[in-house]
């Protein structure tokens, strides 16, 4: 039986199922969120990430939680050592500043939930060129079992191909 790739969803993709304010990236973060209810992927979603969805409001905390029930998930617990060691490791080796600490700490329980991929919409933080290669780095450097992707959710969707490019 062929593994499921193991895909970490930030807080970024989880709020953006309920963001009034930004309906196509909504739209499209809800086309994954049925991709990702087929059980197609193995989903991890953090302490971390449940603890900063508490944070919103009554109204979308509720509607985030009913949409985080419909997925088959493994919870990791962040709130360890090792994530802090690596999220500071992440800040010592400038890949993030220390103001975006909880996003290294997002990479970091990726990493050591053994996930394939990080999925996001926070390009200013962690989808983008500068986090990515600094990532792979940490991830060699560490002899970590494997390298860890970062990407927008869109990656995932799956669209019909019209044959043409």
């Amino acid at each position: 039986m062929k593994k499921k790739i193991r895909v970490y969803l930030d807080t970024s993709v989880i709020s953006y199922l309920d963001q009034q304010d930004a309906p196509e990236r909504m739209q499209e973060t809800r086309e994954l969120w049925n991709i990702l209810a087929t059980g197609k992927y193995e989903i991890v979603i953090s302490s971390i990430t449940l603890a900063e969805i508490a944070k919103c409001d009554k109204e979308k905390f509720m509607n985030l939680i009913y949409y985080i029930s419909q997925l088959d998930y493994i919870e990791y617990d962040a709130n360890n050592d090792d994530v802090d060691e690596l999220a500071g490791l992440i800040v010592q080796e400038d890949i993030l500043s220390p103001k975006s600490i909880e996003d290294a700490s997002h990479i970091a329980a990726a990493i050591l939930s053994e996930s394939d991929i990080i999925l996001s919409w926070n390009f200013k933080h962690l989808v983008n060129i500068k986090t990515i290669n600094g990532v792979r780095k940490i991830c060699f450097s560490r002899s970590f079992n494997k390298i860890i992707d970062i990407y927008s959710p869109n990656i995932l969707l799956e669209k019909e191909d019209d044959g043409n490019e």
